[in-house]
Order: C-alpha cells, then sequence, then structure tokens
C-alpha cells in the first residue's frame, strides 16, 4: 500500500527501512575492521625471547612470531580456560591479547629467562618451560 508522502505512515515506512539500509552499507567496513582487529602485532626484537611453546603440568601458552597467542589452563578436570587471540600490545614485560574491546593482561612476573639447559618464564603466577 502506498502513501502520500506527507502521510504519518508514509514517513514511519521510510523510517523503518534506514537502519536495514545503513546496516547493509556498514557490513563491509565491519568485516574489514574485524579482520584488521583480529592480527596481532608481531612480537618485536625485544621480546623474541617469549616466542614458543610454553607449558607446566595445568597450562599451555603458545606465542607465534606474528603475535598469535594459544592459551589453555585447566588446574583441575571441571575448571579450564582458553583464548585463542592476537596480542594487542605489550605493556613492560606483560602482554595484552584480545579483539577489540575484549582483552586480557598476561602478568610476567619473571620474563623469558635461562635455568640449566631449559627457558622458563612465570605467566599469572605460572611457571612455564619453553618446549
Amino acid at each position: 500500500m502506498r502513501f502520500a508522502p506527507h502521510h504519518p505512515l508514509a514517513a514511519a515506512k521510510r523510517l523503518a527501512a534506514r537502519p536495514a539500509a545503513l546496516l547493509r552499507s556498514s557490513l563491509p567496513a565491519l568485516a574489514i575492521t574485524l579482520l584488521l582487529a583480529a592480527c596481532g602485532k608481531p612480537v618485536p626484537a625485544d621480546k623474541q625471547d617469549y616466542v614458543g611453546s610454553w607449558e607446566s603440568a595445568t597450562t599451555l601458552l603458545v606465542i607465534d612470531s606474528g603475535g598469535r597467542v594459544i592459551y589453555k589452563h585447566q588446574p583441575s578436570p571441571s575448571v579450564s580456560k582458553s583464548l585463542d587471540a592476537p596480542i594487542k600490545a605489550y605493556e613492560g614485560n606483560d602482554f595484552i591479547v584480545g579483539v577489540g574491546p575484549v582483552s586480557t593482561r598476561f602478568v610476567v612476573s619473571a620474563p623469558p629467562h635461562r635455568v640449566d639447559d631449559h627457558w622458563r618464564m612465570t605467566v599469572d603466577g605460572q611457571e612455564l618451560t619453553r618446549r
């Protein structure tokens, strides 16, 4: 049914169509933003010792040179946390991982260092060994 342009229902119909048109025109920009946000920051030269697969009895932390982090922590059979996301920033020894407004800080109280023939690092209170 068509209404005259000045009819109140015609104005309501035009307003209802705006969000859909706005969403359609915003989707490509949103997709590009999400793809760019998913890219990690490459690990800088001063943090290259962080790159690798780090483990403890309850934790696995993998940091690749491209800035991707895979984290799994299972302190008990019924409790586990996991994360697969890019590094957003480095602050001191710590690194921030996430996408968009969602992020997690990994607190590094002991940065990577050699102990005998092994590399060790303490992250979030867990002493990890590089494999």
